[in-house]
């Protein structure tokens, strides 16, 4: 099913891993402090490719790998800018977990928080957020659906939408 799109949401299709790493790219440009971003996707849809864009867009230290046996990695800034707090919740069993994990002090830190696999902690992650959706399309294409909650994302989602589209594009349009 083709998803209603609005000016709260942004599908793309990418048709490489170097497409989804550099859209992550121009994501992580426009995050700032405290901004969360949300991943869902099935194994293989490319959460850790796009968070390894973001984690360039914001300029940060050391190579982005899935943090999936430790749930938590820390990426210093090159320079100035925020922390990258790279959360993967693939193998916690319930929301307790996450809770346990603390990753409360994240979502409410100084640094930019992008959560693998969120919708397993969904009750603990703040409405304000960024929320995008990975679907494998084939080997090399991937579908990201992007939906903005609250005017700070809203703003980076259409900031983000005309930065790959140029200022003609508007939501609810497909670009």
């Amino acid at each position: 099913m083709t998803p209603i799109l609005t000016d709260h949401s942004l599908n793309i299709i990418t048709h490489s891993p170097k497409q989804t790493f550099l859209v992550g790219e121009r994501l992580g440009r426009l995050l700032r402090p405290g901004d969360i971003v949300c991943l869902q996707g099935d194994l293989g849809s490319g959460k850790t490719c796009l968070t390894q864009g973001i984690g360039a867009g914001l300029c940060v230290e050391g190579v982005i790998n899935s943090p999936t046996f430790v749930y938590i990695n820390e990426h210093a800034p090159l320079d100035t800018g925020p922390y990258l707090y790279h959360v993967d919740l693939y193998r916690i069993r319930d929301y307790f977990d996450a809770f346990a994990l603390g990753l409360e002090d994240y979502l409410y830190g100084d640094g930019v928080t992008v959560i693998e696999w969120a919708e397993r902690a969904k009750e603990l992650i703040p409405e304000e957020r960024l929320w995008i959706t990975l679907s494998y399309l084939s080997y090399t294409k991937r579908s990201l659906l992007f939906e903005a909650s609250g005017e700070h994302y809203l703003e980076i989602l259409h900031t983000l939408r005309q930065e790959l589209f140029g200022p003609k594009a508007k939501g609810g349009e497909k670009p």
